[in-house]
């Protein structure tokens, strides 16, 4: 499954101002660390150590598009889903592959005549709730949809799907064996989950989840409960249908508060577990009787994103004027302030520093200079106006920008954005949003800079290149790139070995991000407040626990 689009929301913050001038980003790179944390903290607890019953609640509501295989899904439509559909694959905290028996029962890999060949074989048991066998018309529905050949589908992403060339029945129907064109070493992440054949019509994979759920085209050992569409609330509860490990919870609640409300919820003892992005979050949950603080590495990348669409940000030269002009180390400043962190700014949209072959391609390419920036605006014609705005034939310099929520933090961050750009002569622009419409702001390109993360839902960040950059993606949401870089970008995808195909892209990313569309800004810990006794929840990195195993220690 894809890297999941989130909105930049935290809990609450403090604002402080940015500074500009010299490059602070090369005053505290001494104080830095080489690399981000890779550091777990989620309790892992065993299975049978883990009690009979009880509610895990926290904050969370179904998006506009709950199918993860859609282009307009976010983290949240994938956190749902595995809730209620399969979770046949998953990745330990480093990354290891772990295959989930009571879906696939055996799985073969060989490379003949320099293709590779899968061999699922699927748990004889397994069964959609409906009723329809799970076998290999699931993994051939699941790949018809997503590999680009019907250009209907809004899938994610097309990239290893295209590779493959057939899906086809094995020694009986509950065997799938699927072979490529080449090999595809990142090939378990096109299967971490499927979908049930019924799903994946064009009309179901486009429009069936929108604000709704199937629970009867799911599978797990939890189903929908209650899915209600007025207040967004959604619990689940175990499925009786499911032949495999039991749930031990007797439910699973997601409730639809904003983000501001959820430190006060916790507190209050409505969650179990909550986002701690910032130094007032976490003062306020620190020290709570039966809490504890989970803190560790981070699988998600924020980024400023430029609509290359926006008429004045059609000119790359103003682009790339904007991000001379953004001191990272600030951002970076406002939104740890408090936390006694610190990481490496971010070069990367594919890889984090934390992991093998990882590259500044960033800092390769682009420099905080806002001297040299405001030279280059003058160099395209925008002269400075009166006001200190910059004026191009009777029109001034203006961009805006789109806030979401009433997040402080998120607030301060937009300040210093404006602050930076005023220095340069650019007025930003700052109109709000609610949080509900991030999926529909970024499906509709309704912005012109807007700040949103990835959070990496497996290892193989190579494999996603051309999600962020390929020009005739849905998922590029700046718009950005070339035919010509487009070819580069996919010639990566058909190298088999990892190493050599992760150093390709490194080069190749450096090439995409001189469109200056796409500027990474930072990741931050992964830290949460959390009930004391809830096993397997918290700073997991590339792990997803199975939510069987989620529950109360005994």
């Amino acid at each position: 499954m894809p890297v999941a689009l989130i909105a930049a929301v935290s809990v609450t913050a403090t604002a402080c101002q940015s500074s500009s001038g010299k490059d602070s980003a090369q005053s505290d790179a001494k104080n830095a660390p080489s690399a981000a944390s890779s550091v777990a903290d989620y309790n892992p607890t065993p299975y049978d150590r883990i009690k009979e019953g009880g509610t895990y609640t926290t904050v969370g509501t179904f998006d506009d598009q709950g199918n993860p295989f859609n282009v307009n899904a976010t983290l949240t439509a994938s956190r749902i889903w595995a809730w209620y559909n399969a979770d046949a694959i998953t990745y330990s905290p480093t990354g290891e592959v772990q295959y989930n028996p009571d879906y696939f029962s055996d799985v073969k890999v060989s490379v003949e005549g320099g293709n590779q060949k899968v061999t699922l074989t699927i748990n004889p048991k397994a069964v959609f709730n409906d009723g329809t066998p799970i076998d290999w018309t699931a993994i051939k529905a699941t790949w018809k949809a997503d590999n680009g050949s019907d250009k209907d589908y809004a899938a994610s992403s097309t990239d290893g799907y295209d590779q493959i060339t057939s899906v086809e029945q094995g020694r009986n129907a509950k065997q799938a064996v699927i072979t490529f064109r080449g090999v595809n070493p990142s090939w378990s992440s096109l299967f971490t989950t499927f979908l049930h054949p019924k799903a994946a019509t064009v009309e179901n994979f486009n429009k069936a989840y929108v604000k709704k759920a199937h629970p009867e085209w799911g599978v797990g050992p939890y189903t929908v409960g209650k899915w209600d569409t007025h207040s967004g609330d959604i619990t689940f509860v175990r499925n009786p249908k499911w032949w495999g490990r039991k749930g031990k919870l007797d439910q699973r609640v997601y409730v639809n508060l904003e983000s501001t409300a959820a430190i006060n919820a916790f507190k209050n003892g409505q969650l179990d577990y909550v986002s701690a992005v910032d130094a007032e979050s976490l003062k306020q949950i620190k020290g709570l009787r039966g809490t504890e603080i989970r803190s560790g590495g981070s699988p998600f990348e924020y980024a400023l994103y430029f609509n290359t669409k926006s008429p004045v940000l059609a000119d790359k030269a103003v682009r790339k004027a904007i991000e001379e002009s953004i001191d990272r180390t600030q951002i970076a400043k406002i939104r740890f302030q408090g936390l006694d962190y610190k990481e490496p700014l971010p070069g990367s949209a594919i890889l984090y520093s934390f992991q093998k072959g990882y590259e500044d391609n960033l800092t390769a390419v682009l420099k905080y200079a806002p001297g040299d920036a405001g030279k280059a605006l003058d160099a395209a014609g925008w002269k400075p106006g009166g006001d200190g705005v910059r004026v191009k034939n009777g029109k001034k310099l203006e961009v805006g920008y789109t806030l979401l929520g009433d997040d402080p933090l998120d607030k301060a961050t937009a300040g210093a954005f404006a602050a930076m750009l005023k220095s340069v002569g650019i007025r930003l622009d700052i109109s709000k949003a609610d949080e509900a419409d991030f999926s529909k702001i970024l499906s509709d390109r309704k912005f012109d800079l807007f700040l949103s993360g990835n959070r990496s839902m497996d290892p193989f960040g190579a494999r996603y290149l051309c999600d962020f950059y390929c020009s005739d993606r849905d998922s590029n949401i700046t718009g950005a790139g070339s035919p010509v870089l487009d070819t580069e970008i996919r010639a990566t995808g058909k190298i088999a070995d990892l190493g050599r195909q992760t150093a390709a892209a490194n080069q190749v990313e450096r090439k995409a991000l001189q469109e200056y569309a796409f500027l990474p800004l930072f990741s931050g810990p992964s830290t949460y407040g959390v009930k004391k006794g809830l096993a397997n929840v918290g700073a997991t990195i590339f792990y997803n626990p199975l939510p069987e195993t989620v529950g109360w220690e005994k």
